[in-house]
């Protein structure tokens, strides 16, 4: 491994070089060729990381972080620990996070994002930050985390993300994939996996008066509603009836069929 340049900010870059951290999640589990290939290029220390020092959007982020904080602090009376503090996996020691914090007392990992008014959703962020937030999770062993996220347009939103232990499997595979390439040479591959849909609180209480569909299928639903609740039962008492040791039963245009592994199942017959 080689390394070219100032020696300015070169021994926060090395040390970066050294491990995967939340925001080389993102690269690693997104759909950017070229941004994975960067990335792999600076793990490698073959290119100087990017100077993000012109890229407003992050200077943003950079400025209104303890403002984002304190606000966190202020809104839900909880006290955010452990700032900008890295902390190395306990076994995997190629794996890093640097928190924002870590939320007192319930061990939450703490995030905080600057977003521009426009097109903002919750589930768009969500989605756009799960794996920096599931890999963080999962170096510390924290059951969930926050989003502190102000935006440009003066809103200030909390987002609760859960650890999703499938999602974690698969970005831990892909990094691991990731940091072979690193020490093999060989150039990484998208590993293209979808973000879990987040689970975000319901606070709504909506009027559904003047959609057609819903009109549509309500009545349908209220028309269909005692029908269904017997064809459930019956289901449930024709399973009864089916002997034990009986592969198939059938008669008056129903047949039952018990699967190997014990489940019966119905199916009409056209009754002669």
């Amino acid at each position: 491994m080689h390394h070219s340049g100032s020696s300015q900010g070169m021994s926060s870059q090395l040390d970066r070089r050294g491990f995967i951290g939340g925001s080389d999640a993102r690269t690693i589990m997104g759909e950017d060729a070229g941004a994975l290939l960067r990335l792999w290029r600076e793990k490698r220390g073959e290119v100087e990381p990017e100077d993000l020092s012109g890229d407003l959007l992050v200077q943003l982020a950079i400025a209104t972080e303890l403002l984002n904080r304190r606000w966190y602090e202020r809104q839900t009376g909880l006290t955010v620990a452990h700032v900008q503090r890295r902390i190395f996996h306990p076994v995997l020691k190629w794996m890093a996070g640097t928190l924002d914090g870590q939320v007192h007392p319930t061990k939450e990992v703490f995030e905080s994002k600057f977003a521009l008014p426009w097109g903002f959703t919750e589930e768009g962020a969500a989605e756009k930050h799960m794996a920096q937030l599931q890999h963080n999770m999962w170096v510390v062993a924290a059951r969930s985390a926050v989003l502190s996220i102000i935006t440009g347009g003066g809103k200030w939103v909390e987002i609760k993300i859960h650890a999703d232990p499938l999602y974690q499997h698969l970005l831990l595979t892909a990094e691991k994939k990731f940091w072979r390439c690193v020490q093999t040479g060989e150039p990484p591959q998208l590993f293209g996996i979808e973000p879990p849909r987040p689970r975000l609180a319901a606070v709504r209480i909506v009027d559904m008066t003047t959609s057609n569909a819903w009109a549509d299928l309500a009545a349908l639903y209220r028309k269909t509603r005692a029908a269904a609740l017997e064809h459930e039962r019956a289901k449930v008492e024709l399973k009864a009836l089916v002997p034990e040791d009986a592969k198939e039963a059938s008669g008056h245009g129903l047949r039952a069929k018990r699967s190997k592994a014990g489940a019966i199942s119905f199916e009409l017959v056209d009754v002669a």
